[in-house]
């Protein structure tokens, strides 16, 4: 707990004494080994995704804590080859990518249909394999922004991936398309044994309102967790709420005062927990991203962390953080973040 509290700095009191007086930790279904067990064993998953969800809880330095940390590459195509890599060109190759999350102790590792493809045969028996099947390519001129399929179900399972990842733009022009054909593709994936992770985004320019990006607005990302498990997401990636009242302050949709006054508080760990709200109330796990890399990572990884773990969810997963850096840094940064989810002193607000 004093590395934690160090790196927190003058947070640390904030963070790690909060209590919750908005949903209570009782109201939640936590983070445990017998997770499967609980709660999916109960569901329409068949007995292939049950095995394969419990690899992926069962693997890594997190393995039987009920917690998973995920290394996510597909940058590449989001954000450019050369603005993802250009910082450590060793991660052009697709075998460092995944020796990173190995050697780092990851539950599993996440990137593309060429990059899990080309290093399958050497490595999908030895760490789980989840392919992101959609991807926003990021060569169009002017640039724009849809989520479009780049691999298939069968390539995914023929390659002895365990799991696939999608991304949806929710509040997008495109988003009703996208929710058409994640959901088919997750529908497949599953009856083949592979679970399955959403990546919930927003994308809107109208959520940016008065100099406030509500893009990570606590109930606009609720609500969409809330699509995210609709369509059978077995685990929902989001990016951390930093603010609230993105449904007033836009004017759209609908929400009620409760959500402001009684379901949350402008806190951190308040705002996220009415984010696992959104996923069926933590039947479905919520990860965090660990965003982009900058001038201290360890210490905003720590944090993210801390907030996930005390607000009820499952995990942190984290990319550019621990590939722009050297190899040994990335592998600090990764078990920095999995040693929160394994202090129990670090307990749920």
């Amino acid at each position: 707990m004093s590395k934690i509290a160090d790196l927190l700095g003058s947070e640390a009191k904030n963070l790690l004494e909060h209590k919750c007086n908005t949903i209570p930790k009782e109201s939640l279904h936590l983070p445990g080994g017998d997770f499967v067990d609980r709660v999916f064993s109960k569901s329409d998953r068949n007995n292939r995704v049950l095995g394969n969800l419990e690899w992926l809880y069962y693997h890594g330095r997190l393995k039987g804590s009920g917690y998973v940390s995920i290394l996510p590459v597909d940058q590449g195509i989001e954000h450019s080859a050369g603005a993802s890599f250009a910082p450590n060109p060793a991660y052009f190759d697709p075998e460092n990518i995944v020796k990173l999350a190995i050697e780092g102790g990851c539950n599993g590792v996440a990137s593309t249909l060429g990059v899990l493809g080309l290093v399958s045969r050497k490595f999908a028996h030895k760490i789980p394999f989840i392919v992101k099947i959609n991807h926003n390519e990021f060569l169009s001129y002017p640039n724009r922004y849809d989520q479009k399929m780049f691999a298939s179900i069968k390539q995914c399972w023929d390659m002895g991936a365990v799991g696939v990842g999608a991304t949806v733009y929710f509040g997008s022009e495109e988003s009703t398309r996208q929710i058409e054909e994640v959901s088919a593709a997750f529908d497949e994936a599953q009856s083949l044994g592979l679970f399955t992770v959403l990546w919930c985004y927003l994308r809107n320019s109208g959520f940016k309102k008065d100099g406030v990006d509500y893009h990570t607005a606590a109930d606009l990302t609720s609500q969409a967790n809330h699509l995210g498990v609709t369509i059978h997401a077995d685990l929902i990636k989001q990016k951390m709420a930093t603010n609230n009242g993105g449904f007033t302050a836009v004017n759209f949709s609908k929400t009620s005062k409760l959500v402001y006054e009684k379901l949350s508080s402008d806190h951190p760990i308040d705002l996220v927990r009415y984010q696992i709200a959104g996923c069926y109330m933590g039947r479905i796990g919520m990860i965090n991203s660990g965003g982009e890399s900058g001038q201290n990572d360890l210490q905003q990884a720590v944090r993210t962390a801390v907030i996930n773990k005390r607000a009820g969810g499952q995990g942190l997963i984290s990319g550019r953080k621990a590939f722009q850096k050297p190899m040994k840094d990335g592998i600090e940064l990764l078990n920095a973040i999995q040693d929160v989810y394994l202090d129990k002193s670090v307990t749920i607000a």
